[in-house]
Order: structure tokens, then sequence, then C-alpha cells
């Protein structure tokens, strides 16, 4: 490494460490040895340290141990010992530079009510900065570098020169699929800063993420990385080396430095290296091309802005294939999270404001014409500011393959494909549709045939063994659209009439999801007409779809085989499989158990069952709540120890429609076990659940299903029981 940068580097990272032992001689000083210390809601402790060293930092005491090593890991004199090829010094003091930064941030949690970071997944105009990402986050948003949606990510440091062109970066980082994960500043200036000024909406939906304005705030960036080792990739709290070995190999990141580089942005870069991480800068500072630690060079500079992207991508070793439509307006995954905001809104379609519905037919071939794209009716510049229109969006698709059951699974993909559009939304499907295009994107030119090339582009790029040719037909005249409108409902009914009888002892296949082995090399979700994947995004139909579209990919026909055990859903093919393709770690898996050889995850679940053992019943718990559930974990603390591909029996990852299946723990005593759940869950799911209730013959179930508001404790919970008759007190032992 070179001497200027290796020097610079450990004198950078003498440099937090110092400023690490002040902050908490201070901190000891106002608050005590035993004043908590944590991100919100987070397994991980403080990340970083956790996965390097092992070292579960709970409380103020426990840090100056870490504030020791850290110090052990630097030389003492940064001239001393720092040649080409020799990297060790420079790397332990990034490694050490990086510990120190993360107790600095941990310390301004510890403040409270004076924490600079917002309460919020997204930017508020008084505050930009959001701080650690919570578990909720990680596994939200972990899944996407899991199924590829999310290729890796780009930690900017500093600033750009001027607000185009960071917002010129930031959107082609965006349309590249990356997360862009923001710190640091330059004179009082940062990137995010410059994308505020420039009218850009900042959040993780928009995979913009400002996590703080100084320079330690980058080590919020390392600690996802690595807390997604730990939650899908196996990798032990301690085990260094194959955390670094996990990042170098799996989470495909970089760092881009802009504008000058301070001593500290260098102890970063040499940290950020340690996990495979390049650096690329705008500046010309000395750069490290030898290869080693990382895929490529380790430090490239003085890049030009209009190619320090793509260069970035390449030096990481990236491969991203991005098929934008030919529209006026940026498209990338990265978009799907964009809103348009009333005061933003130029024409909108459906919602409570008019008639909108979507729909998908397969055709003859000979019956389309492959491209041809049909308006009738008045188009977005043909309306007034924030007016309203009818709207039928009909897509015909034909091709050798083609097979009517997948109809619906191409069409439930219409709400992500149309969100990639930059200034337009969409939310909801078939009949219930609604789009909003932004001035903005009305002003660059998007009108209704875009979204017909949208969606042309993606369902011939993402189904391409089965689709040949599309043809749309758009309807925004409103005569036209209630005549598409009823005939579409007939079709939507034919369709949930095809798959009502379903049953998991109507088939003989059942399907399994292995998308997740990226990151939990032993996970194996099999999926049945009666279980839906624990993700909640793939059924039995889209396991079929999926491994008849792409035979290679990670969904593959798995033969159901003789019956082992009905009640528990045991089958003899099933465990000839998982014991195949989770490389020999699981022998047998039931499929209506949480008990007996319980399903696998990898952590990318919506929901959580557990066991609360003094009630004989199970609760269940959301990713989306963050409340203290009954059994004095929070959910992010049951997803540490329910994903990784094991089995974890007592606890289970599931998706939240598997509620409503009839095979819902059906070897454990079925829906009649559920005692709690937040009230959020229960109000989100309340018509499924009363169906459920309908079944099981007890109509007003739902009411003996404790929540936050009856019940905190497991004792609370029993008391909540007896005093509304829950079935549960009299069922057999659950274990």
């Amino acid at each position: 490494m070179s001497k200027v940068i290796a020097s610079a580097a450990i004198r950078g990272a003498k440099t937090i460490v110092a400023r690490a032992q002040d902050r908490l001689n201070e901190a000891l000083g106002k608050y005590g040895p035993d004043k908590p210390v944590a991100f919100p809601n987070t397994n991980y402790y403080l990340p970083v340290i956790y996965a390097m060293t092992g070292e579960a930092v709970e409380k103020l005491g426990d840090i100056q141990k870490i504030i020791d090593m850290a110090a052990e890991l630097m030389p003492a004199d940064p001239k001393e010992k720092v040649w080409v090829p020799y990297l060790g010094e420079t790397l332990d003091s990034g490694m050490a530079a990086l510990w120190a930064d993360e107790i600095i941030e941990a310390l301004k949690y510890v403040e409270g009510e004076d924490c600079p970071y917002t309460k919020t997944t997204s930017p508020t105009d008084d505050n930009i900065w959001l701080g650690a990402a919570d578990d909720v986050i990680l596994r939200e948003r972990g899944i996407e570098f899991v199924d590829g949606s999310a290729p890796g990510f780009a930690a900017i440091l500093g600033a750009a020169p001027d607000v185009e062109t960071a917002v010129r970066i930031a959107r082609e980082l965006q349309e590249k699929s990356l997360y862009v994960f923001i710190s640091s500043n330059k004179e009082g200036v940062s990137f995010a800063d410059q994308l505020k000024e420039g009218g850009v909406e900042m959040g993780w939906e928009t995979r913009l993420v400002p996590f703080g304005v100084d320079t330690t705030a980058t080590v919020f960036a390392l600690g996802f990385a690595v807390r997604a080792a730990m939650a899908f990739g196996l990798v032990q709290p301690g085990d260094f080396k194959k955390n670094l070995l996990y990042n170098k190999n799996r989470i495909f990141a970089f760092a881009m430095a802009l504008g000058p580089v301070s001593d500290e942005q260098f102890a970063q870069a040499a940290g950020a290296i340690n996990f495979g991480f390049p650096a690329i800068a705008d500046t010309g500072i000395p750069e490290i091309l030898p290869r080693g630690l990382t895929t490529y060079e380790h430090v490239v500079s003085a890049v030009p802005h209009d190619k320090i992207v793509q260069k970035a991508i390449e030096v990481r070793g990236l491969k991203i294939i991005v098929d934008k439509p030919d529209i006026p307006v940026g498209y990338s995954p990265a978009f799907e999270g964009e809103r348009v905001r009333k005061d933003a809104v130029h024409v909108q379609m459906g919602g409570t404001k008019s008639d909108c519905f979507e729909l998908i037919q397969s055709v003859d071939l000979d019956s389309i014409e492959d491209g041809k794209v049909t308006v009738v009716g008045p188009d977005v510049d043909e309306t007034e500011e924030n007016s309203a229109l009818p709207l039928a969006l009909k897509v015909k698709i034909a091709g050798r393959n083609m097979n009517k059951d997948y109809e619906p699974i191409m069409e439930r993909q219409f709400h992500h494909w149309i969100n990639g559009a930059e200034g337009v939304m969409h939310i909801g499907q078939r009949d219930v549709a609604w789009i909003r295009v932004s001035k903005q994107a009305k002003e660059q030119g998007f009108k209704l045939e875009h979204l017909g090339r949208i969606l042309r582009s993606k369902l011939l790029s993402e189904f391409q063994n089965a689709i040949d040719k599309v043809e749309v037909e758009i309807y925004s005249d409103q005569e036209k659209v209630t005549e598409e409108l009823v005939a579409a409902r007939e079709i939507y009914s034919e369709r949930d009439h095809r798959l009502e009888g379903m049953t998991d002892e109507s088939v003989d296949t059942f399907y399994s999801c292995m998308i997740c082995q990226s990151f939990a090399p032993t996970q194996v979700c099999v999926i049945s007409p009666e279980r839906l994947g624990l993700c909640g995004a793939f059924n039995w139909l889209d396991g079929k779809v999926g491994s008849e579209i792409d035979p290679t990919g990670g969904h593959k026909p798995v033969p159901k085989g003789e019956i082992i055990d009905a009640k528990l859903g045991e089958f003899s093919g099933v465990n000839e499989f998982v014991k195949k393709h989770s490389q020999g770690t699981l022998d047998s898996l039931s499929l209506y158990s949480m008990i007996h050889n319980p399903m696998t995850s990898c952590g990318c679940f919506e929901a959580i069952l557990a066991i609360m053992p003094m009630t004989n019943a199970v609760m269940v718990v959301d990713r989306d709540s963050a409340i203290m559930t009954p059994s004095g974990m929070t959910f992010s603390t049951m997803a540490g120890m329910v994903g990784g591909g094991v089995q974890t029996p007592g606890f289970l990852g599931v998706g939240k429609y598997y509620l409503g299946s009839p095979k819902f723990l059906f070897g454990d005593g079925g829906f009649s076990r559920i005692a709690w759940m937040p009230s959020s869950l229960k109000e989100q799911m309340r018509p499924l659940l009363e169906q459920q209730a309908e079944r099981i013959g007890d109509p007003d179930f739902i009411s003996k299903i404790a929540d936050e508001n009856t019940a905190t404790t497991e004792d609370e919970v029993i008391e909540h029981m007896n005093k509304v008759g829950h079935p549960a007190l009299t069922m057999d032992p659950i274990m």
C-alpha cells in the first residue's frame, strides 16, 4: 500500500480511537458504567464489533475493553514498517477505526432524545439523517440482496462538486439497482444535503439512505453488511475470517469518495478494504492497483464524475443487467419505493378517483402484433394538472410455452414493473389498481403508451421462455373502460374458482424455493398448495411457473413420495429433496408442525410463530412490529434465533397468509393454538382470521386472541385465556 495512504489511514484511525476514548470518558462520568448501550431494535449489539470479536457490548462499562483492543491493533508510529506490498498494519488500523466509529455512533443513542437521528425509515424536513438500520429493515431489505434485485451497495463519503452532479450520480446508481449508503461531509456539506436541495426523495424506499453527517457514520454501511452475513449466511459472531470472506464474495459493495479525502476517510477506506470493498475517488489520491483482498484494484482515483459509477462497478466485479424500457424517465427497482404525493400529481387513475383495472390474457400467436401499443382516449399530456382518468390496461400475450395458469402470476408483477418508472406510482392490482403520474414525469414526456412499453419489455425479459409476443391495449375513455371492466371481472372470478379447490392432497408435486441459498446455503423452502413460501411472495403456482420457465433456477419440483405422517405433513420425497439440497444438514422436514423437524428459513419470513410454554399455545409476531412480546423478545431477537437455514423447534418463520390455511399448524393443533398477536397484525389480517374462525367452528375466536392491549407477559396471556375460555387450555400438550 502506498506510504501516503498508509500513514494517512493510521493517523485517521488514531484520531478516531482517541475521540472514542474521550466520548466514553464523558459518558461514563455522566451516566456511569451500567448505562445500557445499543442501536435500536437489533439483536446484534454493536454489529461490527460483535461480528469481528464476538464481544457483546451491552453497557458503557463494556466499551473500554474494545477501545483497548483497537489501540493494540495500531502501530505505535505510522512511519514504521509500512511499505508496499505489506498492508497488515494499515488494514488493522482500518478495523480499529471501524470499532471506534461504532462506539462513537452508539454513544449518540445513549443521549436519548438528544440523539441526532430520526425515528423513521425516511428523512424528515427537519432531519435527513436516519442512523442505524434496525433488524426489521435488515430482514426486509436483506432479501433484495438475496434475490438479486439489489446487486450491491455504494457507500458514499463526502460531497459532489455541485447539486447537479450529485443528483446525476445518485440517479445512475439507482438505475443500476444499487443501494446508496451516505455518510460524511465536505466542509459541512454532505451528498445527502445536495440530494435534498435537488428535490430527490431519500429513504430506504428509494435506496438512497442517509446514515449520518459524520465520517464515523460510515460504519452503519459495514454494520449492515456484517449483520447480513450473520442473519442470512450462518456466520457466527467472532468468526472474523468467515465474515470478511462472506462479504467479499457475496455482498458486492464499494466506497465512493467525493472531494478531498481526509485522514479519517482514509481510515474508513482501509476498514472497508478488509471486507473486500474497494475505494473509488474523484480526486487524485495515490492509487493501490495490486490485487489481493479485493477482487480487482484496492483504490482507484481521479475518476471523472460521468464515469465514476461505471468504474466503481467494474472495479468491484459487479455484473449488473438492467433492461431499461424505451421510456423518457429513469427506470430501476430503486424507484419502486418512490411516492408521488398529492401535491406532485399531474394525473391519476384509480384509487377513489376513477375506475382502473389491469388484465393479462394469453391468446393465439397469430392473433396479436408484437410491440403494438394502442391508446384510446385522453392521454397524460391532454389532461389538466391534478386531474383523474379512468383506465383499462389490457395486455395480450402469446407464446408456444404459455399456460393460462401463468396469467395471474405475471399480472401480479405489474405492480413492481410500473413502479420502476421514475415519477410513476402504482398501488394494488386487478380492479383496485391505482396509478399516479407526477408533474415531473409528464414534463419529461411520459404518456400512457409508456405503461405498455414497460410491461412488454419486462414480460419478454422476465418470462422469455414462455412469451414470444406482447400487445397492449390502453383505454382512458369512460364508456370503454366500463365495458371492459365487466368482462375483466368475469375473468378474475373464473381464475379464483379454478384455484379454490387446490389442496396438498390434490397434487403429487410440491415446489422448492432456494433463492435464499445465496445467503443461507442450507436453506430449502418447500411450497405446497396449502403452505405458501415463508417470505409471502411465492405460492405453489408461482413455484410451478418458476420451475417451468427457468428449470435451472431456485424453484424446482419436489415429488411428495410416500406419506410418512399425514398429520405432521412429512413425505418421503420431500425428505429426500431437502437432504440433497441442504448439503446434508437436514434429514427430514414437516410441513405442518413447528415442533417436529419444522421448516427452515433464511431470515426473510413475514412473521414468526413462537411457543409460549406456560400457555400451551403460540404467539404470532410480524416483522412490521417492534413491540416487546410476551416471550420477553422482540421480532428482531427471535429472528436472530430462527434464521440461517436451521431447524429451530418451537419457532417457525411463516408468510402471513399461511395463518388462513386449513393446514396451519395442522400437526400441532391448528389455528386454535394462537393465543397472542400484535393488534396491528390482527386488524390487518382480520377478514382472513375470521374465515379461519368460522372454519374451526368458533366464530368468536378472534376475541380470544390477546394482543399488547390485553397482555404483555405470559402470565397475562394465561389470565386472558382463562377469562375468554381459550380452547388451547384444554388441548393436548403442544410439546
